[in-house]
């Protein structure tokens, strides 16, 4: 499969969904969650957003469906272009899909020797080669401290510094000999995952993206509209949570004169979901998902 869908019934259910209504999939991929919020629509419409060619392959023949290549930090310019504000929920996977894992050429996966490429959106210029080749020392440690929270990141940005002095890093093979002294055995394939997801990140903008996306779904949604996120690493589930609890990145409740927090969304689950111990045993890839939902309120001032 090009991509088993991570918590369907679970995330399909938060979206409370409406037979007439509208909604959006940001985070297309295999389609999966896509198949089955269509399946539970009459004359409702789903637009569904991303930025990778290879999902094209699996759009379903369905008139109520409309597939917009680009990135979901579009979101509403995209929207209003389609004629569909505001919408009656928006549901996004964060996960990298297995069909991106899986194509080894993708160089998404250090279990393949592959170039190292990790575009989603492959007519983009920077490459996570580029990323290895051509930053230098300060910003590789940045880089690995901030988006893989490596606690040894300037070893591993000193690694990376010397291997490139003999000759290029061109793939994710190099790339791991390169680093292997810098972390125990026992812990070298988990430090490497974490190592890949901070390239993944920096090459694809994702926590820039995620929060220009959040942004927006307050002016997207409809009063009781739903937000439905999936998150696979605090990173990207600090913001979420963040967001859904205050209407902005920070976490920050404000406050009107009287001391009444004024607040955007009514959030659903109070803790996320998980997967269960099946989901789990079925597709591994799941064990780190959280699913967040919350339901647009409206203010006093609305």
């Amino acid at each position: 499969m090009y991509h088993i869908p991570v918590m369907l019934n679970e995330s399909i259910e938060g979206l409370n969904i409406k037979p007439e209504g509208t909604y959006v999939d940001a985070t297309f991929g295999g389609g999966g969650h896509s198949r089955e919020i269509l399946r539970r629509l009459d004359n409702g419409r789903l637009f569904a957003f991303d930025q990778d060619s290879d999902a094209f392959e699996n759009i379903p023949d369905d008139d109520r469906f409309v597939l917009i290549k680009t990135n979901f930090r579009f979101l509403k310019n995209f929207l209003r272009l389609h004629d569909a504000l505001p919408v009656d929920g928006i549901l996004a996977d964060l996960g990298i899909s297995s069909h991106q894992i899986d194509v080894a050429e993708r160089g998404f996966s250090s279990r393949f020797d592959a170039p190292l490429d990790m575009r989603m959106d492959r007519e983009q210029e920077l490459t996570a080669a580029q990323i290895i080749n051509e930053y230098d020392e300060r910003q590789l440690t940045g880089l690995f401290r901030k988006y893989g929270e490596i606690k040894n990141s300037g070893s591993v940005s000193k690694a990376v510094i010397r291997a490139r002095e003999t000759g290029k890093i061109q793939t994710t093979f190099q790339l791991a000999e390169a680093v292997r002294s810098c972390f125990p055995p026992s812990k070298f394939n988990k430090s490497l995952a974490r190592l890949f997801q901070a390239l993944r990140i920096e090459v694809n903008d994702e926590l820039a993206a995620l929060e220009e996306f959040l942004l927006q779904t307050p002016d997207v949604l409809k009063k009781g509209g739903r937000l439905v996120v999936i998150a696979y690493h605090s990173l990207e589930d600090r913001l979420v949570k963040n967001f859904m609890r205050s209407g902005n990145l920070e976490g920050k409740v404000e406050k009107d004169f009287y001391g009444n927090p004024i607040l955007t969304f009514k959030v659903i689950t109070g803790k996320p979901i998980v997967p269960s111990e099946g989901e789990i045993k079925l597709n591994n890839r799941a064990r780190s998902a959280k699913l967040r939902i919350a339901e647009k309120i409206l203010n006093d001032a609305e």
